[in-house]
């Protein structure tokens, strides 16, 4: 499987920024689906944002559309996150995960068993 790093996540006041990074290794990075999922306290995972492997079609949840832009790196190997405009509830830990069957970038989780997931970067946003 993929290895899965995510890094940029911190504490940030409402209305400000922060560009999420998670770098990839171990299979060829550019045919997987990569996407963005968080987990706030108390509450279940929930899509964020995905981009396919080429980059040619994004999705987006609805609670960050216009406000979140997810990107592929020139090397390949890196998937950002640029969180804009922030809120308190954007409050999560945030997952990266590479998807080989397709399905994030349709707003799914991918087929169980099937993603890769890193471990989170946690994004405090205060009031």
């Amino acid at each position: 499987q993929v290895q899965l790093v995510e890094s940029g996540g911190g504490l940030v006041q409402a209305g400000g920024s922060l560009r999420l990074s998670c770098a990839a290794s171990g299979r060829a990075f550019s045919r997987y689906d990569m996407g963005w999922f968080r987990q706030a306290p108390g509450k279940e995972r929930e899509f964020v944002a995905a981009i396919s492997w080429s980059g040619g079609s994004t999705a987006y949840a609805n609670s960050v559309k216009g406000r979140f832009t997810i990107s592929r790196g020139n090397a390949k190997n890196t998937v950002y996150l640029q969180m804009n405009s922030l809120k308190p509830e954007d409050t999560a830990v945030y997952y990266c995960v590479a998807d080989p069957t397709g399905r994030v970038v349709a707003g799914f989780e991918p087929t169980r068993g099937m993603g890769s997931w890193g471990k989170g970067t946690l994004v405090t946003v205060s009031s």
